[in-house]
């Protein structure tokens, strides 16, 4: 191989598509199972890699030259071939200093925790400690020699104002879970997150939700891909082509998810969206039918509402880690706020407004089935709607309207 990234386990990895992005060159997805590491670094095989998890380190005794960065955090993330001897350097340090500035996220004379003990975890100190952090404490679920539990965290920094998730708490598959309680520090004032699968985690949505500053790691990915690719090709790359291509990979993993009253018209939009924008289309009550072997009033008359909602929260758990699809919600998908979590994890939520006026019934929709339901239902989500999505779009007139405008703010 001439570029790529080794690690263990790289099913999910962004990095080929990142490079592509980045520069015209061939860059190959390697997985090295760890007792082969050694080999492959002694044949020095190829121009330049990335490493990642669990080899940031492991390489080190490999190396000819180590840049002060690396050695100051331990971890090495690029190595650079030049003419036989090896060239190891950080560039995750420079990608996550990036990611708090462009999130405008204020660290100097702050409390930060770090959340987590490998290798990020050692580049996130050494990112708030040069930009004038207070105070630095890394916590672990065990106590280490440089880290307190979880427990001693929540009882002694309370006062945190930053915190840094290093730990794959909330990354996929198991897109479930937070690695602490963010309701327990009052003074909090922002929270990063170097999770980028999903786009936004858990905790990161719930910082969101509480009005504070927030953001997931794919932009530090992205950023010290191309500090990675400099050294590569000894090239610069400017502000302009990371935010660039940071948009590309957004708009290539995101999903459209469409929420709103049945017979709103969102499964007819989202069809049509799907196909205009080349992505897959979901209608998630169509997979709860395939998936029980009933129709849903079928399962309604079996199970009840509970049951039904309990079947629908599963099914949006899987289809929610799913990546570039439109997605099509029941019309109560909104009802848990878990639904939403998981939906705004990959996604961006549009609540297509159809008003009431313009809303039928049919006997496929057992909330819904007659008009005085119907418009009980409204009543009771319609706020919920509104308070959930990213963006309202009202369906009053032509479809394509619609299309249009979602499409445009998608892609914007």
């Amino acid at each position: 191989m001439e570029y790529g990234c080794i690690g263990e386990k790289l099913t999910h990895s962004f990095s080929k598509e990142i490079h592509a992005l980045l520069f015209d060159y061939d860059y190959t997805i390697k997985e090295i199972p760890k007792g082969e590491l050694d080999d492959f670094m002694t044949r020095r095989d190829f121009k330049a890699i990335n490493v990642t998890i669990p080899y940031k380190q492991d390489v080190i005794p490999h190396l000819d030259f180590i840049s002060d960065i690396a050695k100051q955090i331990g971890a090495v993330n690029t190595i650079v071939n030049k003419d036989g001897k090896l060239y190891g350097y950080n560039t995750d340090f420079s990608g996550m200093t990036m990611l708090i500035q462009k999130n405008n996220i204020e660290i100097a004379d702050k409390c930060v925790l770090v959340l987590g003990s490998g290798g990020t975890s050692k580049t996130a100190v050494a990112v708030v400690k040069a930009m004038g952090a207070a105070n630095v404490i890394r916590v672990s679920r065990t106590a280490k020699e440089d880290c307190i539990t979880y427990e001693a965290a929540i009882k002694d920094y309370a006062n945190a104002e930053v915190i840094i998730n290093t730990t794959p708490c909330g990354m996929y598959p198991n897109i479930i879970g937070e690695p602490i309680d963010i309701d327990l520090f009052a003074k909090l004032e922002a929270v990063v997150d170097a999770i980028y699968n999903p786009l936004c985690s858990n905790l990161v949505i719930k910082a969101k939700n509480k009005g504070l500053k927030a953001t997931g790691g794919l932009y530090m990915l992205v950023a010290q891909a191309a500090i990675a690719a400099e050294k590569f090709v000894d090239q610069k790359i400017e502000i302009e082509k990371v935010d660039f291509v940071y948009r590309e990979i957004v708009k290539s993993k995101q999903n459209i998810v469409l929420v709103g009253m049945p017979s709103s018209g969102k499964t007819t939009i989202g069809q049509k969206l799907a196909s205009k924008l080349d992505m897959q289309f979901i209608d998630a009550d169509k997979v709860i039918e395939e998936v029980e072997g009933k129709t849903i009033p079928q399962i309604f008359e079996e199970v009840g509402e509970s049951g039904f909602r309990d079947i629908e929260s599963r099914v949006i758990a899987d289809i929610s880690s799913k990546q570039n699809a439109v997605i099509s919600t029941g019309g109560g998908a909104i009802l848990r706020e878990q639904n939403v979590t998981l939906l705004k994890g990959n996604g961006k939520i549009y609540f297509i407004d159809r008003p009431l006026e313009l809303l039928i019934t049919t006997d496929d929709r057992p909330l819904s089935s007659n008009r005085d339901d119907l418009i009980k239902r409204y009543n009771e989500r319609y706020d919920i709607y509104c308070r959930v999505a990213d963006k309202k779009v009202v369906n009053n007139k032509n479809k394509s309207t619609v299309i249009n405008r979602i499409k445009e703010d998608f892609l914007k």
